[in-house]
């Protein structure tokens, strides 16, 4: 009888491992800039994009620095392959317009680690954010 309780504790423990899947990361860096000045404390956040009815998963998040750089890094545990995502919200040539504009740039698959620590550093470049961008909205709640 304890034996048969120690194996049914152990496929349990088993089977909740692989409901919770394994552990990806990744990572993006870049230089945000508005009218060619750096884009200074611009709010950038690194996501899972979870399609559909679950909400995207946060795995990073920060601000440009003082020459507009920023670096983000963070990982996940899913069953399937993560879909990162960079979300930046900015005021760039913005007015007086309630929110901040929003807009998402999606990470190569080839981007993907597996476990904690990212392998590889998506690049982002340089971005002008003076401009406007396919998908861009506005953002009150981010």
């Amino acid at each position: 009888m304890f034996l048969k309780a120690v194996l049914l504790i152990l496929l349990s423990i088993s089977s909740i491992s692989a409901l919770v899947g394994r552990t990806q990361s990744a990572a993006v860096r870049g230089v945000l800039i508005c009218d060619g000045r750096p884009a200074i404390g611009v709010t950038v956040k690194l996501y899972d994009d979870d399609r559909g009815l679950d909400a995207d998963d946060l795995m990073a998040s920060g601000k440009t620095n003082q020459r507009g750089e920023f670096h983000l890094s963070g990982s996940e545990d899913e069953m399937t392959p993560i879909d990162p995502k960079l979300n930046i919200y900015h005021d760039c040539n913005d007015g007086i317009k309630p929110c901040q504009r929003k807009f998402t740039i999606k990470l190569p698959d080839s981007y993907i680690s597996q476990g904690k620590t990212p392998s590889k550093v998506y690049d982002a470049g340089t971005i002008q954010l003076a401009g406007s961008f396919p998908g861009e909205t506005r953002d009150c709640l981010h």
